[in-house]
């Protein structure tokens, strides 16, 4: 029989960084989860991705166990590095920060698509110009 779920816990976590300190340690403490072990495992898993700030769902049983799911970097994060930018603007429709090339945006799109509702390339890019407009990052050809 399978294991009943008790929560869901979603934290955005920098890859290889994970520390008992807030928010990941009230969160996982809430839980009844070994924080350290999972603080071990996650940041194991996510050496390689050092830089990047990866979306985590932990889904937590019953019997406090757990397991969690690693998705791709932000959208944020993978426009900035793409754009080449510290951050998004304070103010997006006046200011803008940087540009962005359509070939780039497709990049970008690829490697997010497994955590978009979307199968079709082009709809993610659309998506993802979305984004790049509300961080200040303007689309050109």
């Amino acid at each position: 029989m399978a294991k009943k779920v008790l929560s869901m816990i979603k934290l955005n976590i920098p890859a290889g960084k994970a520390n008992p300190a807030p928010p990941i340690g009230p969160a996982l403490g809430q839980a009844g989860i070994n924080m350290m072990e999972f603080i071990k495992k996650f940041n194991e898993m996510t050496m390689d991705q050092m830089g990047s700030t990866l979306p985590v769902a932990i889904t937590v049983y019953e019997d406090r166990s757990y397991s969690f799911v690693v998705k791709q970097p932000i959208a944020s994060d993978l426009i900035r590095k793409a754009a080449g930018i510290e951050k998004g603007s304070g103010n997006p429709l006046k200011e803008k920060v940087g540009k962005l090339t359509k070939s780039q945006l497709r990049d970008v799109a690829q490697k997010k698509m497994a955590d978009l509702n979307t199968d079709d390339v082009e709809q993610a890019m659309r998506v993802l110009a979305g984004t790049a407009r509300s961080m200040g990052v303007e689309i050109v050809d």
